[in-house]
């Protein structure tokens, strides 16, 4: 309503304007050569008007002739480029659908119709790898690192290839290009860790973690995590030749991680080898109750060299109640107490956990003591048939392979911190490859196998 009562003013106001034009008094004088007009003023005015309105005409249709040829030009231009981009959604289309040799012509149609177009470049040299045709891919793929804006993804393409051609080095070669490009890249970043970590290469991988960003709670939880995995590799492999740099290692991966056992356990070791037990047993009690790891009861126990099968009890018995709080102490406790022929206090450590949901290591035991307390090898023949279909127990499991004491590489992956304390799902047992044994070291007692299916202990590590 409000726009009809504006449009009919509108209008009544230009009308009185036109007749007031019209109607003002005068002439105007006009003479062209030799044409003299004389009309009165505000046909004058409308006559200009007029004249000013077929100029503005006549002048359009005149642009428009000239050009006509431009505008054809432009509007297959246009065109071109919507079926290039066509294209380019076709071949991606294709490439996700598994269908390499479309996707490589649609790019072809796209790079014809779009040139220098580097997604399209990148769309054929993909498909060109998905077919297998890796002479043109990595033709492609090079003609593209020239360009700062496909030389990180033609990089990437590259790394694709020589990962499929099972080309490492190469391939380690093209992340660390990457890198230098554009050091945030993801893939390249992993890519170059990983290799660092594979090849021992601690230092290197340590000094690489440390330059990461954080910028959540959760990130700097992992950070510190890979650092401390790193620094307890790092004591693992220097705890023979240069224990001193070991602790050292070992001590600063328990500042990032207070309760990772497996630097608790070296620096422990190294403490009991240079003869400072008490700084040993300090250290293994606090892992112990923070986590309950059967090989810390184990380590406890042997903290002093050369001590009797009495001793090591008695001196577990320091850290253990009865009765045991979980599983892992009653059978840490039973293992100590078979060893120093106490019968009865490891039967009473294990009642516990005797029943129907004994685990293997349970049930060794148990067979254990049946044998050497009354000597019933029926007994014991029984408790050994349960355990052989009893649970597991916990132990340090990777990608299916269980190890006898914590590693920090897949022996599958290669992946860092791989392993965890657990219960394992497959039967590949390996045992771990250990250093050769220091003179000092050789009263210390291996790693435990798997015991603890503790809850607070199981996911510990």
């Amino acid at each position: 309503m409000i726009r009809l009562a504006s449009w009919i003013v509108s209008s009544l106001v230009i009308a009185a304007i036109a007749a007031w034009v019209i109607s003002l008094p005068g002439t105007l004088t006009l003479e062209v050569a030799g044409w003299r007009m004389q009309p009165r003023l505000g046909t004058a005015v409308v006559l200009l008007l007029v004249s000013a309105a077929l100029i503005i005409i006549v002048w359009s249709v005149v642009r428009r002739v000239l050009g006509a040829p431009r505008a054809m030009a432009r509007r297959s231009a246009k065109r071109r480029r919507e079926q290039g981009v066509q294209a380019l959604s076709d071949a991606v289309i294709a490439l996700q659908s598994g269908d390499p040799a479309r996707a490589r012509l649609m790019a072809r149609e796209a790079q014809a119709r779009l040139p220098g177009s580097g997604a399209a470049k990148l769309l054929e040299a993909r498909a060109d790898l998905a077919l297998g045709d890796m002479p043109a891919a990595r033709e492609h793929y090079r003609a593209l690192i020239d360009n700062e804006r496909t030389a990180v993804a033609a990089l990437t393409g590259l790394y694709d290839q020589a990962r499929a051609q099972n080309r490492e080095d190469v391939a380690i070669t093209f992340a660390k290009k990457t890198l230098a490009l554009a050091p945030q890249t993801p893939w390249a970043s992993q890519a170059v860790f990983d290799d660092l970590t594979a090849r021992g290469q601690w230092a290197e991988a340590v000094a690489m973690v440390n330059t990461e960003q954080a910028p959540s709670r959760e990130d700097k939880a992992k950070k510190r995590r890979k650092q401390a995995v790193i620094e307890t590799a790092r004591a693992r492999e220097s705890e023979v030749g240069q224990p001193n740099a070991a602790l050292d290692h070992a001590l600063t991966a328990l500042k990032l991680l207070p309760d990772f056992v497996p630097a608790a356990l070296i620096a422990s070791r190294i403490y009991i080898n240079r003869g400072e037990a008490r700084r040993a047993q300090s250290l293994l009690r606090r892992i112990w109750r923070a986590t309950g790891h059967p090989d810390v009861a184990a380590l406890y126990a042997h903290s002093h060299p050369g001590a009797s099968a009495v001793e090591r009890l008695k001196r577990l018995r320091e850290i253990i109640d009865m009765p045991p709080p979980h599983r892992a102490a009653g059978m840490a406790l039973a293992r100590a107490a078979i060893d120093a022929y106490d019968w009865p206090l490891a039967r009473a450590a294990l009642e516990p956990f005797a029943g129907p949901d004994a685990t293997q290591g349970v049930g060794s035991l148990m067979a254990e003591i049946e044998e050497g307390q009354s000597g019933d090898q029926g007994k014991a023949r029984e408790w050994l048939a349960r355990a052989m279909r009893a649970p597991r127990d916990p132990a340090w499991t990777a990608d299916g392979i269980i190890s006898d004491e914590w590693e920090p590489l897949s022996p599958v992956t290669g992946r860092l911190d791989a392993f965890e304390w657990k219960v394992p799902v497959a039967s590949n047992t390996r045992p771990a490859a250990l250093p050769p044994a220091a003179p000092e070291q050789a009263a210390l007692p291996a790693q435990s196998e798997a015991i603890l299916p503790l809850a607070p202990a199981e996911n510990a590590q």
